[in-house]
């Protein structure tokens, strides 16, 4: 079966997740690989006008969420895993690739789906049984964001954390558990190209919005 083609966009965002070979770890101790994903994640932002809205570390894949306005993230990424393969590489004496394969992107093309992968991708370490809430985990732009460490990814803007509904409440709603329902849908549609429920294809109102974001 071909694979399928992933539009491009430079208004919605996309996630974007890589793993190391194998399933392997960094072979790099975390306090080492983050501030080395953070020096290259500040130069692609820049050098390719990507706008990164979060990132987590995990002990052997990373989570992104990032808009590329120029509809060049493929370019940007490729850079990104390249070079970083390579460092990492080099500080763990690895002689094979550090990736397992190329980076896997969903475009979250509606603001619901923007709001499932943010809880997601921050919930990572929660859901791993390292940390009690999100703000308590050091490798995560969101303890950056809300002071607890010092970031050096530009992010121009967090619309959720910074919104509405307040600082607050947004670490309320990332610290409550979804239910499982709601956990195997966001799972299923952020392993596609496309970010989409399948409740979405009939158009009928999925379980997932009747939850409102539970």
């Amino acid at each position: 079966m071909p694979r399928m083609k992933i539009p491009l966009s430079g208004f919605s965002p996309y996630h974007v997740t890589a793993r190391c070979i194998n399933r392997e770890w960094f072979n790099v101790p975390l306090a080492e690989v983050w501030p080395l994903m953070e020096d290259y994640l500040f130069f692609i932002a820049n050098a390719y006008k990507l706008q990164i809205y979060s990132f987590v570390l995990m002990a052997n894949h990373f989570h992104l969420i990032v808009k590329s306005p120029n509809k060049n993230l493929g370019e940007a990424m490729n850079y990104f895993m390249r070079e970083t393969s390579r460092a990492l590489g080099k500080r763990a004496g690895r002689i094979n690739q550090t990736y397992g394969s190329r980076f896997h992107r969903t475009l979250l093309s509606k603001d619901l789906h923007f709001h499932y992968a943010y809880k997601y991708v921050y919930r990572n370490p929660v859901k791993a049984g390292i940390v009690e809430a999100v703000e308590n985990y050091r490798y995560s732009t969101l303890s950056g964001l809300l002071g607890k460490s010092s970031l050096h990814i530009p992010i121009p803007e967090d619309p959720i954390l910074f919104g509405n509904r307040g600082v607050e409440n947004t670490l309320k709603w990332l610290n409550s558990d979804p239910p499982n329902k709601v956990e195997d849908d966001v799972k299923k549609a952020m392993r596609r190209g496309l970010f989409k429920f399948s409740s979405e294809k009939s158009n009928k109102k999925s379980s997932l919005e009747q939850e409102l974001l539970y």
